[in-house]
């Protein structure tokens, strides 16, 4: 395994909570942009319908995914830049 995979580990885990706490917060904000009051639902909320559930589901899903992969590839992008490797 390669030096700098084994040194981007910790500097990717931080990336990864920094990146779910940012995803987290605009799945909260997208949902009240469309106009759903509270929490979006879970999936055994009795109170909610398929549609309701499931819109919520795709979203957030889509959106943790797009965060994801942003924060991925800034960080190694960054890391090439720093230190002239890709951490992959």
């Amino acid at each position: 395994m390669k030096v700098s995979k084994i040194a981007y580990k910790p500097v990717g885990m931080a990336l990864g909570v920094a990146g779910g706490l940012a995803a987290g917060a605009l799945f909260k904000q997208t949902w009240k942009v469309l106009g759903h009051e509270g929490d979006a639902p879970d999936a055994t909320d009795e109170d909610r319908s398929w549609r309701e559930v499931l819109l919520a589901a795709m979203l957030q899903g889509a959106i943790f995914a797009v965060v994801k992969a942003a924060v991925d590839r800034a960080g190694a992008t960054g890391v090439r830049s720093l230190t002239g490797t890709w951490p992959g």
